[in-house]
């Protein structure tokens, strides 16, 4: 009982920091799935968060979409190449060993947290869209960061978001509404495309991903209302988030390297 509490609540976490701030917030998953409910493998942590991700993400993709905030070619093509990318790195994780990923994993965070407080505003540029005549500059770009966004997202089981969004807006310069939209259809088949690989070994606990998933709708309709009312605020917000983050990085790095 203790632990589906805790799994409840963890999810409930993510999916509030992810309606608050708009992303990063899955990267926590995986440590809270290890440290606060108690998983004891790493790689079930992982397996178990990749679904649990992308279900999230799939839900907040079906209402951008009805916002038209996705570009679906540029989407597409960004993330076929992912997904060869996401089969290799989940492939590769699993034969890793296990504390060495996490170890790895928190290194990742600490470099998320450096990313999101380094984020500048986006500026107005000029959306070059995926099409005939620009798909020999474009689909390159969109399959080189894909390939690598997908791999990274494989193989540590994260949705890769805060990956992609840049991805997307280095390779076309579309606006960032649009970047965020576009990238829900990444994070989805990246997570769909990690977890597959790792149900194949029996490394997904289910019941948790239920608890998981439940928890973070919730948190993310707590998340989105207190977005309305602290909108001003939301520089500060991912700032403190990004603290967060890297503390929690830096101790998953300790518990590594200290065993």
């Amino acid at each position: 009982m203790a632990q589906d509490f805790l799994s409840l609540m963890s999810g409930t976490l993510v999916g509030t920091v992810l309606g608050l701030i708009g992303g990063g917030g899955s990267i926590l998953a995986v440590p809270l799935l290890v440290y606060v409910v108690g998983v004891k493998s790493p790689h079930v942590a992982i397996g178990t968060s990749a679904i649990a991700v992308a279900l999230s993400a799939l839900a907040s993709l079906l209402g951008h979409a009805r916002m038209g905030n996705v570009r679906w070619p540029c989407a597409l093509t960004f993330t076929l190449a992912g997904v060869i990318g996401a089969t290799l790195g989940s492939t590769v994780g699993k034969a890793f060993d296990g504390r060495r990923l996490l170890l790895l994993f928190g290194l990742l965070m600490v470099v998320v947290a450096a990313v999101m407080l380094r984020r500048r505003p986006a500026t107005a540029t000029a959306f070059v869209p995926l099409t005939r005549d620009s798909a020999s500059t474009i689909a390159p770009r969109l399959a080189g960061f894909g390939l690598i966004t997908g791999t990274l997202a494989g193989f540590f089981g994260i949705g890769g978001g805060f990956l992609v969004v840049p991805g997307l807006i280095a390779a076309t310069e579309m606006p960032l509404i649009a970047a965020i939209g576009s990238s829900l259809v990444s994070v989805t088949a990246f997570g769909i495309t990690t977890a597959a690989n790792y149900a194949a070994s029996d490394l997904i606990d289910w019941r948790l991903v239920v608890l998981f998933v439940i928890g973070g709708v919730a948190g993310s309709v707590v998340g989105g209302r207190l977005a309305q009312r602290l909108s001003t605020h939301k520089a500060a917000l991912t700032q403190v988030f990004a603290a967060i983050v890297a503390s929690a990085g830096l101790y998953v790095v300790w518990r590594g390297v200290a065993g």
